[in-house]
């Protein structure tokens, strides 16, 4: 299934399932947003598969152009948002960028993010200063039920109900003094966005294979290629991220968990979803880095696609003055 949330009655606003090719859209009426379907999983989905199925078939008489509405993230605001840093040439091209030590890869790496405001896909980025040091991060992430306090890595995935793309935006000057206090990002993130169409695993196919989402990740900045790393090289799988994340505590129904910025160890050659990675890269390469960070005005575009099929839709945003 594919699911989206269109501008509604309130800040949630109205859950919608969406065609394959995204040209259709039915209300959904098992129910009226994405957080309360994830919440009553189990007795919303046969009605949401079964409507899902109808609207496949053309067999909807209400069912709506999709460019006949506005759509929101398809979780509009989260319970919680918890963020990873699972691709490992990321994170090693990171202590290059910050003058970090390197840091212990043997567990997933996890910060509490902002949940409580999710960016549409299209949406402008009121951002206060381009002094600090304005960056996208293209990222996957998972949506899950109620996730009891210790479920083990093998016991996750049951959990894993929606899968999702991610710009987890980041202000780069701001972090190195949060980081280096112990504490975790406040100033240095801002609100992420979140792109059009929420999916279940199985919408996925051959694609979710062992916790990980195996697509590319296109991103362009200013119509400029960046790059276009694969989500399958992930050193830890989502379900291993659930895991991590609910060793100590009960994960709330809507929980989102992102995978940490998309990136391989081929990165000369496909590139990077982030700017500060290809930094790390002139570094090594150069000495120093070369590519700017974002100015008011600059646009990031980014989508996971196979050919023709992009099955989270895209992320397409400017940077804005606040």
């Amino acid at each position: 299934m594919r699911f989206a949330s269109v501008v509604g009655e309130g800040p949630d606003g109205r859950l919608v399932l969406t065609s394959r090719d995204g040209a259709r859209l039915a209300f959904a009426e098992a129910a009226r947003t994405l957080q309360a379907a994830v919440e009553h999983w189990e007795d919303c989905a046969p009605e949401l598969e079964a409507q899902a199925a109808r609207l496949e078939r053309g067999e909807l008489a209400d069912a709506l152009p999709a460019r006949d509405v506005k759509f929101l993230a398809p979780l509009p605001r989260a319970w919680q948002f918890l963020d990873g840093s699972a691709f490992l040439s990321h994170a090693e091209l990171m202590t290059i960028v910050f003058g970090l030590s390197p840091g212990d890869h043997s567990r997933p790496l996890m910060y509490q993010g902002l949940s409580d405001h999710f960016l549409a896909a299209d949406d402008d980025v009121p951002l206060p200063s381009e002094a600090d040091g304005v960056d996208f991060e293209g990222e996957f992430g998972v949506v899950v039920d109620h996730t009891p306090m210790g479920t083990p890595p093998e016991a996750a995935m049951a959990h894993i109900k929606l899968v999702v793309q991610l710009n987890d935006w980041s202000l780069r000057a701001l972090g190195p003094a949060e980081m280096k206090t112990g504490f975790g990002f406040v100033q240095a993130k801002p609100a992420s966005s979140m792109a059009p169409f929420a999916v279940t695993p199985g919408e996925l196919g051959e694609r979710w294979r062992e916790g990980r989402v195996q697509l590319p990740l296109h991103v362009a900045l200013n119509n400029a290629e960046f790059g276009r790393p694969h989500g399958g090289e992930m050193a830890f799988g989502f379900h291993e991220l659930v895991a991590h994340a609910a060793h100590t505590r009960d994960l709330v129904a809507g929980t989102v968990i992102g995978s940490g910025t998309v990136s391989n160890a081929a990165y000369r050659e496909i590139g990077s979803s982030c700017i500060a990675e290809r930094r790390g890269i002139e570094t090594v390469d150069l000495g120093a880095p070369v590519t700017p960070y974002m100015r008011f005005g600059d646009r990031v575009r980014m989508a996971a696609r196979l050919g023709d099929w992009s099955p989270f839709g895209v992320i397409d945003q400017q940077v804005v003055r606040a």
